[in-house]
């Protein structure tokens, strides 16, 4: 075990992560709130926020929507963060939520989750799931379609979609119309340093970046190979015969990559795979500073939720 791996190390250098983050924040520029919020200024931002109450904590959610009444009542899509399972980082998402807001004609819902390690496994992944049960029984009070609900997300939020999905699946509900997994980790119970990316381009997902997330995140080893962290490891051979339909997006040249196609096998084994998409020549998180391959990837997705939310 690496020195990064260890329970202890890691959490330190998780919180002096977020610590930075949030310093960086509040000076501004390049991956700032103000930044993100900066990008695609054609799509208009109309939010507002929203307490959810969980059993693990309150969430804050904000919330996006249309800017003119397409629908009288939109469907609903839940977002969950990228960062690791580590970083509050929902800003991150906010070109994601405004793009899907008016191409997929939804009202969007970006979740600031719990993070480790102050809240590991399994309060994210719990919290994720009552968020979205929560959404989908209250929108007659808040003005969504709750029986018109996807989930989502991309990296770590695209694993907590995942799990969401998987407790829907196992607990009789919400119905959920469409998950959405973005270069998605799917198998944290296969060390980093086993995983291989395409190509000769070095992978911007290093081993140490994996072991400090995983172990801040799943301290307990043994619990990575858990069905809601790692539903793409082979130990995993529940039926998923009524799961979420699901769309599965990769990067090609991704560490995660082969997981996430691994996990899309299954779903179309299961018959849930709506359709997988590789983005060519790009690596993970490859959206947060590639407007145009963000643009055409969102367009992807906007146009698989507004097909699994048509009335």
């Amino acid at each position: 075990m690496s020195l990064l791996a260890r329970p202890a190390t890691a959490a330190f250098i998780a919180k002096t992560m977020q610590r930075m983050t949030e310093l960086a924040d509040r000076r501004g520029g390049k991956g700032s709130a103000a930044a993100f919020q900066g990008r695609f200024p054609d799509y208009p931002r109309r939010t507002r926020t929203l307490t959810v109450p969980t059993s693990v904590a309150p969430a804050r959610t904000v919330v996006y929507l249309p800017s003119t009444a397409e629908d009288a009542t939109p469907p609903v899509h839940v977002n969950f963060h990228g960062g690791g399972y580590v970083m509050r980082q929902t800003e991150l998402d906010d070109p994601l939520c405004r793009f899907l807001v008016r191409e997929a004609g939804t009202v969007v819902i970006n979740v600031d989750y719990v993070v480790a390690p102050q809240h590991p496994f399994p309060a994210p992944p719990r919290q994720a799931y009552e968020v979205v049960r929560w959404v989908a029984a209250q929108g007659p009070e808040h003005g969504w379609d709750g029986t018109r609900l996807t989930v989502g997300g991309q990296s770590a939020g695209g694993g907590l979609a995942a799990a969401v999905a998987r407790q829907a699946l196992e607990e009789g509900g919400p119905s959920i119309a469409l998950q959405v997994l973005h270069y998605a980790p799917l198998d944290l119970a296969t060390n980093a340093r086993d995983k291989r990316a395409v190509g000769d381009a070095k992978p911007m997902l290093k081993p140490w970046m994996a072991d400090i997330f995983d172990a801040s995140y799943v301290p307990d080893a043994a619990l990575r190979a858990d069905r809601l962290v790692s539903p793409a490891h082979p130990s995993d051979t529940a039926d998923l015969t009524g799961i979420a339909p699901a769309f599965v997006v990769t990067a090609e040249h991704d560490l995660l990559r082969a997981e996430g196609e691994r996990y899309a096998e299954r779903l179309r084994t299961a018959g849930a795979l709506v359709a997988q998409h590789v983005v060519p020549g790009a690596d993970h998180g490859y959206d947060v500073d590639d407007d145009e391959r963000a643009r055409q990837t969102y367009a992807r997705i906007a146009r698989r939720v507004r097909e699994a939310t048509a009335r």
